[in-house]
Formats: structure tokens, sequence, C-alpha cells
């Protein structure tokens, strides 16, 4: 497969260090790696797991704090951009067991249930986010004014931020004493992955407790200039990546018809007044 970036190296592993479990963010009684019992828990689950963002009240600031003052070549430059609308943001990204379920298969390398799903298109994941929609309208799990989509890139950032404007949502340095421990306790990247990816969640997560916005997987967003275009825009990092490239503002553009194990995708539920005025750079 071809490479992103010269920054991005690929390791032959068997397995992923062994963490300790993060419980689920919306029910703290379940195991975040333990497979739904069916689909109509599943979907249930899915919505559960969605965190409510309302810019401008409590502590989601108002305007979101995109790229760095002084941006790496996979960074944007410092901007401030107002936030629109309230949406809810998936605190991890979409698992296996909710893609095979709506799909009606897997497209993963690395599989498992609670693993992040890989190797689709922005347009696979596009398509995934529509049938989700239909479900749960059916399952009177959301609203007929509701409905699943991919985030904004700016969306994406400001809640991977979680109202920090420091380079990882944790801090600007990655460990002490040139270790990377405070960014291996948050994202799996290559300093401490190997193959056969874990359950999501299993790291620590931000402050509104999402988690793997850092590494793990790339994840696509829409941007105004790949919607039906022949490019995507992908965030975050994987666990394929040094650290330069997990950034609150990394980015990366890919063709369309790009796949990988190391590219996935979280959902946004959104009301369909706040989809047409979605904040975007």
């Amino acid at each position: 497969m071809r490479l992103l970036s010269p920054l991005i190296a690929v390791f032959t592993f068997s397995f992923f260090s062994l963490v300790p479990p993060h419980t689920c963010g919306a029910d703290p009684q379940q195991d975040t790696r333990r497979p739904s019992a069916d689909e109509r828990a599943m979907l249930k689950r899915f919505v559960k797991e969605c965190q409510l963002v309302t810019p401008g009240q409590g502590r989601f600031p108002a305007t979101a704090t995109v790229g760095q003052p002084q941006p790496s070549p996979n960074e944007r430059a410092r901007a401030e951009v107002p936030m629109a609308a309230a949406f809810r943001i998936s605190r991890y990204e979409t698992t296996q067991e909710l893609y095979s379920a709506v799909m009606g298969g897997n497209p993963s390398r690395w599989q498992g249930p609670r693993n992040s799903v890989e190797r689709m298109t922005i347009a696979a994941a596009r398509q995934f986010c529509r049938r989700l929609t239909d479900r749960l309208r059916t399952e009177k799990l959301i609203s007929d004014q509701q409905f699943v989509r991919l985030p904004t890139d700016v969306e994406w950032e400001y809640c991977c931020r979680a109202g920090t404007k420091t380079r990882f949502h944790f801090g600007d340095s990655i460990g002490d004493a040139g270790e990377t421990d405070r960014l291996d306790a948050v994202a799996w990247h290559t300093g401490n992955a190997a193959g056969n990816d874990p359950a999501v969640g299993v790291l620590k997560p931000n402050a509104w407790g999402l988690f793997d916005m850092h590494g793990y997987l790339w994840e696509f967003v829409e941007t105004p200039d790949n919607v039906n275009a022949t490019r995507a825009t992908i965030r975050g990092g994987s666990w394929r990546d040094r650290h330069p490239l997990l950034s609150s503002a990394s980015y990366l553009t890919i063709p369309a018809s790009e796949t990988g194990d190391h590219i996935g995708f979280r959902c946004v539920i959104a009301e369909k007044e706040a989809g047409k005025k979605a904040t975007n750079r």
C-alpha cells in the first residue's frame, strides 16, 4: 500500500501494547471492548455514546481554535472560527460491529467487533452515515429532523482540542526526558502500536470524553473542497505515524478512492438545520 507521507513508518508486529481498558464514557458499567448483545442494543449504544457539544454554552467555547501559530507542513495557520450550532459527536471511531450491521460487510484488516473499522473510502463512510440515519429513524432513536454525517473539518479539530490551544489536547509536550509517555496514554502511534488494532476507547479520553482523537486511525472529515470531489481530507494521525502527524492541527489530503488499515472515521448526529449551516474552512 502506498504511504501517505515520508513521516509515516510501517511496522510489522503481532500485537498491541497491553493496557487496562477504560469503560465506555456513556455507561461506566459497560466495558468498551465488550460486543453489543444484538443490533437493537448496538444502535442504542451508538446514540448513547455520542457526546452533546453546545458551542457557546458551559465548557464549550463559542469559537473553534484551529491550526498552529507556527504550523508544520501538515498543519494550517492559527485561526479562530465561530461555531454555528450544537451537534453530537461519537466518543469513539466507528466500530466494526456497527459498520457490519449497517453495511452488510466488514472491510477491515484487523478484525474485532469493537475495533475501529478501517479500509473504506470516504464515499463508503458517507453511505454508512446515510444508512445509519435510516436505521436510527426507523428504530425511533433519532427524530426525522436529525441525521448522521461525518464531522466537518472545524468540528473535528474543535472536538479534538476540547478547549485547548496546545499542539495536543493534553499539552505541547509528548513526554518527559525525550519519552512519549504523555502521548502513549491517549494515542496509538508508532511508539506503542503493533498491529491487530485494539478496541476503541482503551486509552484515555480528552477533557470532553472523546477517545482516540490523536492516533489509532486517520479520520475522514468534510471540507468545502472535498465534497463530491476527487480528494478527501483526513485528520488526527494513525498507529503508523510518529507524533508530528498526531497533533490537533494535523491533516492530510488523499485521493478519494484511497483506503488503508490506518484510515477510518467517526460520526456526528446533527439537526437538519445545523447540517446546512455546519461551520467549515
